[in-house]
């Protein structure tokens, strides 16, 4: 009777693993099925609110630099004539990472396709800006992309700066918007350099102003139709497969890897090495 319990405890103590294992492999065989019809590498960048275990603190996700080193790895191993697809649900993050990803991704000589099935936020769409083509759900948003200074937007702190006598402003208020206006002029730049691509110069002068000079609180929310006016190329037929895909991303109550993608070189054939995906 006491092997049957030890036999019980082992197996409701493994079920969660196997679980997780099981989803894990269903998520590849997805994205190989993805990259067999689009004949592309696919990088899944996922960040959201988890749980950890037995405590049930939530835990939030961002753009750190272990995803940009992924997504950075996940590149080189891929041809330059093979196209990039990558979905991206984020609230954005680090502006660091998000920035080598956005530049490695501008640098790709294939086409690079951006899905976004709900948000990408932030650094998020630092990201989707370096694409060719941004693919989104009809109701899924984008995120200006305006500097914050500690707790405070930067261009609000340049403001309040103007607004009063330099004999006014205490010194770290004055060393507080000699950074903030470094950071606006830095990231404005950033979006001037990888947005020119899929935009005339005209067109990235106007989007990098409204994205970074506080035109819009930094949670709000761009919309499909939003963007398309500002001239990027937003599509609203995101395909089946990524709702599908979605799905096998729920909020699991333990930590897993942000970006997922098939860690092999690739040809136009499929993947390099001794085992291939299925």
């Amino acid at each position: 009777m006491l092997q049957w319990l030890w036999l019980i405890l082992i197996l409701f103590t493994m079920m969660p693993v196997l679980r997780q294992r099981m989803l894990q492999a269903e998520r590849m065989r997805l994205m190989r099925q993805f990259e067999r019809k689009r004949g592309s590498r696919f990088i899944s960048m996922i960040h959201r609110q988890e749980a950890l275990a037995f405590f049930g603190v939530p835990l939030s996700r961002y753009i750190d630099i272990e995803d940009s080193e992924q997504v950075l790895r996940a590149i080189r191993l891929t041809p330059p004539d093979m196209p990039i697809d990558i979905l991206l649900h984020t609230p954005g993050g680090l502006v660091l990472a998000a920035e080598q990803i956005a530049r490695a991704l501008n640098r790709h000589p294939a086409k690079v396709t951006v899905f976004i099935p709900h948000y990408a936020m932030s650094g998020g769409t630092l990201i989707a800006l370096a694409a060719d083509e941004i693919v989104m759900d009809a109701n899924a948003v984008m995120g200006p992309l305006d500097p914050q200074i500690g707790k405070y937007p930067a261009v609000s702190i340049l403001k309040a700066v103007r607004r009063k006598p330099p004999q006014e402003v205490n010194d770290e208020t004055m060393i507080l918007a000699d950074i903030a206006e470094k950071a606006v002029r830095q990231v404005r730049q950033t979006v001037l350099e990888i947005a020119t691509d899929p935009l005339d110069a005209a067109q990235a002068e106007t989007l990098a102003d409204y994205l970074t000079e506080g035109y819009w609180t930094h949670d709000f929310p761009i919309t499909c139709e939003e963007l398309t006016r500002l001239g990027l190329p937003v599509c609203d037929r995101l395909p089946a497969e990524i709702y599908t895909l979605m799905d096998y991303y729920p909020q699991p109550p333990g930590r897993r890897p942000s970006i997922q993608y098939i860690p092999l070189p690739y040809t136009p054939e499929g993947p390099i090495g001794p085992r291939r995906a299925p």
